[in-house]
């Protein structure tokens, strides 16, 4: 019914950047927020920025705001999240989900992306 793809994950040095795009498939009309999720190792899964599909509207976890950004294309159903400034505790498993509204709780979202890695290295 709805599939979730990411890509972008790979290794980068810290200060770098990296770009992750989550491209979304199927019927997706009626879950009009896509967020980032991340985890890292030995980490609980976290709430990393998201966006609503019409209004734009962005919300960002702490420790990512002024260097991440979320963006999203409508006629690819695709979101993106461009790093910047990566630094190495940024270094987890990316997963974008897809829901009904923007919150920080991973289990209010109902379908999920398969993850894609980002390294950062110091």
């Amino acid at each position: 019914q709805v599939q979730l793809l990411e890509s972008g994950g790979g290794l980068v040095q810290a200060g770098g950047s990296l770009g992750l795009s989550c491209a979304a498939s199927g019927r997706t009309f009626s879950r009009p927020v896509m967020v980032w999720f991340r985890q890292g190792p030995g980490k609980e899964r976290e709430f990393v920025t998201g966006i609503t599909w019409n209004g734009g509207n962005t919300a960002y976890a702490d420790s990512v705001k002024g260097r991440f950004s979320i963006s999203r294309e409508y006629a690819k159903n695709t979101v993106y999240l461009q790093m910047n400034s990566l630094k190495p505790e940024d270094t987890a498993v990316y997963y974008c989900a897809l829901g009904s509204r923007l919150t920080s709780t991973y289990r209010t979202y109902d379908y999920w992306g398969q993850g894609t890695q980002v390294t950062v290295s110091s």
